[in-house]
């Protein structure tokens, strides 16, 4: 290494002898080392995370991280690159990408850090988009039922998912899952898209993702009923629901065959799968289920989830709550406030 000037080289040791005393100094060949090197690094971690969470992170990588800063050094990201990299995200894609793609990018440098790379990172106080949660369609009981007769064999899973059950989670029950006696259900298991696209089961990924949730008895009859239909009643370990080969369910094939046409076949072409988690949170809060009782259904870990992204105001509940402020303030005469001069109109 040289330098400029004495001066130059007096500050480089200084600087260097300072970072040894307070333990920040870092090797300057391993901030060299290319963003896209690390990115390999990182993704393989972690042998706890879940496939379908390094396929996810894999993706973003690829596609919006590496093209833009992939043959740079680890160390030559500043805080105004990384704001950059968020607005211009923020240009072409919806606040909740933009979001995702900066906690994936976060997470990179963070492990950047945490392996000694670079001394901080620089994702710090970064301005993210403002997230505003969609309004999804909320759907009454007669809607449900033509929507969950027009899917045939696998209507049930239109019940359950108002139930508090993700897709995933219906997708991986089993026979065994099922206590006809106790009319229960228990989330075990789950299936979800892994690397390449290819589905896997596992277990959960949270705690409170794994439950045991009260059904009405007349869905666990329609459960009941389709398991005789396919004479797997008594075969605890089979599939609740499969394919029309037999073979578990995959999710982008179901939604295409399945869920696309039925939608479609009753009027809600812009209807998803996980709307029906929301008009299940929103029939939790609407019927003042309590909101410990309703993120136990869901399987959410933080109650604000339930509230803040899932729960929406009707207009049923809006004109309830007004009718009860009303009643509670109501004046004692309902002319109070008008000017005793002023005639409503002419004497009949």
């Amino acid at each position: 290494m040289t330098f400029d000037s004495r001066a130059s080289a007096k500050a480089w040791l200084a600087y260097n002898e300072t970072s040894l005393r307070t333990g920040t100094w870092i090797d300057p060949r391993l901030q060299s080392i290319k963003i896209s090197e690390v990115a390999s690094k990182w993704l393989l971690s972690d042998p706890r995370k879940r496939d379908g969470s390094v396929a996810r992170d894999k993706s973003i990588l690829i596609t919006h991280i590496l093209p833009e800063i992939g043959n740079r050094a680890i160390g030559s990201i500043t805080k105004s690159d990384v704001q950059t990299l968020v607005d211009n995200w923020s240009l072409t894609s919806a606040p909740s990408t933009a979001q995702r793609q900066y906690a994936c990018l976060r997470s990179l440098f963070s492990f950047a850090e945490s392996t000694e790379l670079i001394s901080h990172s620089p994702c710090q106080s970064i301005r993210l988009p403002e997230f505003f949660p969609r309004d999804s369609t909320i759907l009454d009981n007669e809607q449900l039922e033509v929507l969950s007769k027009s899917m045939g064999e696998y209507g049930p899973m239109v019940y359950l998912a108002v139930m508090g059950l993700r897709w995933g989670e219906i997708a991986g029950l089993r026979v065994k899952s099922l206590n006809f006696l106790n009319e229960t259900v228990a989330i075990t298991s789950q299936r979800t898209r892994g690397l390449n696209g290819m589905m896997v089961e596992q277990a959960p990924k949270t705690r409170t993702s794994r439950r045991i949730l009260s059904l009405p008895e007349w869905l666990m009859e329609m459960l009941k009923d389709s398991l005789l239909k396919r004479n797997v009643l008594d075969k605890p370990d089979a599939l609740v629901f499969v394919s029309p080969s037999g073979e578990p369910l995959h999710y982008s094939n179901w939604r295409r065959r399945v869920w696309l046409k039925a939608t479609t076949d009753v009027g809600l072409e812009n209807l998803t799968f996980h709307d029906l988690k929301h008009t299940a949170a929103t029939t939790l809060v609407e019927e003042g289920v309590d909101i410990k009782t309703a993120q136990q259904r869901l399987g959410h870990a933080n109650p604000q989830t339930t509230l803040r992204i899932y729960a929406q105001v009707t207009s049923r509940t809006d004109k309830a709550a007004a009718k009860i402020v009303g009643d509670r303030l109501r004046p004692q005469s309902h002319n109070i406030w008008r000017d005793p001069q002023i005639s409503s109109g002419p004497e009949i």
